[in-house]
């Protein structure tokens, strides 16, 4: 089984940027599809970012595309999720998943996904 654990969040102001990192223990990313998903309080879990085993394709949901960009390193067993221009609501905890199959291209349900990590708190102020 993989462990997964996102770092980077933090509290950042309006118009900054974060960088969030997960990297991976116990098993090799490198045949898996790979994802973030976001939770702001009150609400469900989103899908925010995902992309594909080999990392050709990628997709993201309407409210961040063109300001975020997931990548992944497989040499380092780690995704990434680049966010710029962040805004007041991109407030929530950060998660990355680990799709539950081999060999996939991008997943944006959180059911396709079987590895989680903890999560890692990203706040913007307005």
């Amino acid at each position: 089984q993989v462990q997964l654990v996102e770092s980077g969040g933090g509290l950042v102001q309006a118009g900054d940027s974060l960088r969030l990192s997960c990297a991976a223990s116990g098993r090799t990313l490198t045949n898996y599809a790979l994802g973030w998903f976001r939770q702001a309080p009150g609400k469900e879990r989103e899908f925010v970012a995902a992309i594909s085993w080999r990392g050709r394709s990628t997709s993201y949901a309407a409210s961040v595309k063109g300001r975020f960009t997931i990548s992944r390193d497989n040499a380092k067993n780690t995704v990434y999720l680049q966010m710029n221009s962040l805004k007041h609501e991109d407030t929530a905890v950060y998660y990355c998943a680990a799709d539950g199959s081999l060999y996939r291209g991008t997943q944006d349900s959180q059911y396709e996904y079987r590895d989680w990590g903890q999560g890692t708190q990203v706040t913007v102020s307005s």
